[in-house]
This record gives structure tokens, sequence and C-alpha cells, in this order.
């Protein structure tokens, strides 16, 4: 990406500090269901949320900390399911706690259902949810669940009923939630499955949204996800439910490890302008894959497939992760009250100083501490910085920080954990500075050396060009 100084991007000050002000993060007062709607619709072709299905109902962030472990990164989606046994139930509050705790640190929340059919109370999975043991419906019973006010269509929505006190929980706190039931409806593994046209599964998506807004609960964005079964694109639409039922077109992929063409396609077609996501996948994708198909708009990795060597591996998982298209917790900005600023606003690339040098991540470590340098330039990942909207700038999946939260001259710069903190913001001004507010100071190259390897520091403003930065586009 060609660089550009700061004054020529903008003409004006130029300030990456706060982003809009309009844009808050997930925990934030004021998000609202559009407004994360929207947000997600802005993400479409320039970028994509990190995510991860949570765990067990009794540690429904089990995996999300395993990410964590990997990455040195909490995803920007978790996603916890209200389940179907009875120590699913049990720990129904355990989840969603957890959701307010992920809103909260600044991660978008979303709830999905297995579930036993309408007249079980809870199950297991083979024979419950799965009805390869007994539990499928017969096209009577169908019939049935699908005509309001029979017995079937009464146990159904009691079974909804369990869930409205948690959405409510949810709605009471401020917090919108992604939810997806019925997934992979196109296929007849579950009872609620495999029945396309009017009257068959999408009608049973219809009946559950219709009725958990009955409830008031205009927290929910409805997630539709069918799964990527070979051949069955050109089918998919005899499940959607229509686009009034619908704001996040999703694709649960495992049939192949990423979508095929004719998937991607035939979501798009059914989509329109509505976001889409790969609601449940076995691989993080990759940012090959990424550029090839950038509709999705965020990704969500199965509890344990993401330590399974058949579909990742520490470095597939961190390569995902550390997509300058990837944004994770911390990067995560939602314009309120009708704003539309969107993330996308953010700009990704090298930044060059004197002599030409590219600032650097000493090789290309994601560690912790890691001196922040100037090198030759070379297109590599240690390279590539973006320039948020939140006011940091990040690489490798970390931020820019002042080490120690140090503030007098001299005080050398790494790569952190981004933690929100002053040591970690930045403001481009027109003439070329890139000055940490905390402090007070600037980004300076000691003395002007352009050896690689030297080490960058903040420093007092001063008209010497090694304080003259280039940012990317």
């Amino acid at each position: 990406m060609a660089a550009a100084s700061v004054a020529a991007v903008a003409g004006v000050a130029l300030t990456v500090t706060g982003g809009s002000a309009s844009a808050a993060p997930p925990g934030a007062a004021g998000v609202t269901r559009a407004d994360e709607i929207a947000y997600l619709r802005s993400l479409t072709g320039n970028h994509v949320l990190s995510g991860q299905q949570g765990g067990a109902n009794s540690d429904p962030a089990q995996w999300v900390r395993k990410a964590h472990d990997i990455t040195g990164l909490y995803p920007g989606v978790w996603n916890g399911d209200f389940g179907f046994s009875q120590d699913d139930i049990n720990n129904r509050q355990t989840v969603v706690d957890e959701a307010r705790t992920e809103w909260a640190n600044g991660t978008i929340p979303g709830l999905m259902m297995h579930a036993c059919r309408p007249d079980v109370a809870t199950c297991s999975f083979e024979g419950g949810s799965n009805p390869v043991k007994g539990s499928k419906l017969s096209d009577a019973e169908w019939s049935q669940l699908i005509t309001d006010g029979s017995t079937l269509n009464n146990d159904y929505k009691r079974k909804l009923d369990q869930f409205v006190p948690y959405f409510q929980q949810l709605k009471d706190a401020g917090v919108p939630v992604l939810f997806r039931p019925q997934h992979e409806l196109n296929e007849g593994w579950a009872w609620w499955g495999g029945r396309p046209g009017a009257n068959g599964s999408a009608r049973l998506f219809q009946i559950t949204h219709d009725y958990l807004e009955s409830k008031g609960l205009d927290n929910i964005i409805w997630v539709w996800a069918p799964k990527d079964v070979a051949g069955g694109a050109s089918q998919a639409a005899s499940y959607y439910p229509g686009n009034a039922y619908v704001d996040v077109v999703g694709l649960d992929v495992w049939v192949n490890k990423f979508p095929s063409g004719d998937w991607y396609q035939a979501l798009q077609t059914i989509a329109g302008t509505k976001p889409m996501a790969l609601a449940e996948v076995g691989s993080v994708p990759q940012p090959a894959q990424m550029a090839a198909q950038p509709k999705w708009t965020y990704w969500n990795v199965w509890m344990n497939w993401l330590t399974d060597p058949a579909y990742n591996t520490n470095d597939s998982i961190k390569a995902g992760y550390y997509d300058a298209r990837t944004y994770n917790q911390g990067e995560v900005h939602i314009p309120t009250g009708g704003g539309t600023t969107p993330p996308g606003g953010s700009r990704t690339g090298a930044i060059t100083g004197v002599g030409g040098k590219c600032v650097d991540v000493a090789a290309a470590s994601s560690t912790n501490g890691t001196a922040v340098q100037l090198y030759d330039c070379n297109g590599s990942t240690a390279q590539s910085w973006t320039i948020g909207t939140d006011g940091t700038i990040r690489a490798l999946g970390k931020c820019l920080d002042v080490t120690g939260q140090g503030t007098a001259n001299g005080t050398k710069l790494q790569i952190w954990d981004c933690n929100g903190t002053g040591a970690q913001q930045w403001t481009a001004e027109t003439d070329g500075h890139l000055k940490n507010p905390q402090s007070g100071r600037y980004l300076d190259d000691p003395a002007g050396t352009t050896t690689n390897a030297t080490r960058l520091q903040i420093y007092d403003r001063n008209t010497n060009p090694w304080q003259t930065w280039h940012l990317p586009t």
C-alpha cells in the first residue's frame, strides 16, 4: 500500500484518538440493536470480526480463554448456547452472565438454541436434538407444530418461554444479542431441519421470531444459518424465512473448511444488503480466503475444533486473528444514535519515517514487550500497521505501546496487548507528527539514525525530520 504524508491524506488535523464522537465499543451505554446491525453491515467488504463458540454451559468462556492463550487476543464475537440437557438448563444463567461479561469487555455476544423436540423437556444430543435415534417429527406432527394453538405448537412456545427471562435480562442491561435458532435447517440431522418450502423449516423460524418479539424482546439480532451441504446452494432460498425475519445471513461451514464459491454467491443473492457471517466454522479463516470472499462480517469457530489439528494449528489461528482485516476485542467500535462512521475508516499499511525506513516489530514477534524499531521496508506483517478509529495503532494483533506507561523523554516503544490505556493512544497531526497525548510527547527516531533495528521512543516535539511519519492511506 502506498504511503502518504498525514497532511496529504487529510489536509486537516487527522486525529485517531477516540474515532467518531458517535462510536462506542460494546458495553457502552446507548448501543442499540439497530446500531449493531448497521455496524455489521459497515464491515462488509473491508473487515471481519473474529469469533469463538465459548464452551459448555458450565464454563462458557473455556474456548475463548484458549484462543487468548494462543493469540494473546480475545475474539470480537462470543457465542453461547441455551442447550438441551438438564446440566445445560441448570447453567443457562451462567451463559447469560457470560454474555453480559463479554459485552462489558468489548465483545459482541451471541446465543443459539439446540433444543429437544417440543414435547420433550430434556434430552441428550443423539436421539434428542439429533433425530437419528428417534426424535424426528412425523409429517403429521410437523403440521401440528406449525399450526397456531395446537398441542405441539403450544409445547414449542413453552420451550421458548424458558428463554424469555434471559433475553429480558440482556435487554434490561442494554445488551443487543445475536440469536441463531434452527441452525442448519436445510439438513435433516435435527428435528427442525430438512423441510423446504413455505410450511417447512423456515416457517418454524418465523414462528420463533414472532413469538419472542411479541414478548417485547427488541434486542435480538436474528441470524439465519443453513449448512454448506454439497450441491445445496441452489436450494438455500427455499429455507429462507424472508427479509422481515432475518438480520444476518449466515452459513455453517462443515462440508468444506471454507465456503465454496456457489455457496458464497447464493448467500450474497439472498442477503442483498444484509450483513453475512460465517456463523459456525471448524477452521479459522485465513487472510487469503477472506480477501477472496470479503463480504463475511464475522466468523465463529466451534468450541474444541479450535485445537483440532485436522482443522487448525497455532500458526493458522494466529494468522486469522492477526490479519489486518480482522477486528478482535478492543477493536469493535459501533456508531450510535444513527451514526455512520464505520471501522472501515481505519487504514492498514506501512508507517515510514526518516530515510524511507519502516516502523517494524522486531523479529515479527507478537510477544508482549517486543521492541518497535526502524528497519528496511520489506512488506512483512511486522510492518503492517492498522491506524484505528479508536486511537490505537496495531500490528500482529497488538498495540503500539509506550513502555511502562512512561512519560519521560526517551521512553522506548513496544507492542503489548491492547488494553485501552493512554500508553496506547496516538494522535496524528497535519505535519506528520504522531503524539501520545498521555505523555504529551511524540514518536521519535533517536538522533535521526537510519540504522536498522534502531528502537523508537517518545520525545518532546521538535521540527527534526525524524519526527515526521507517513501513514498508510
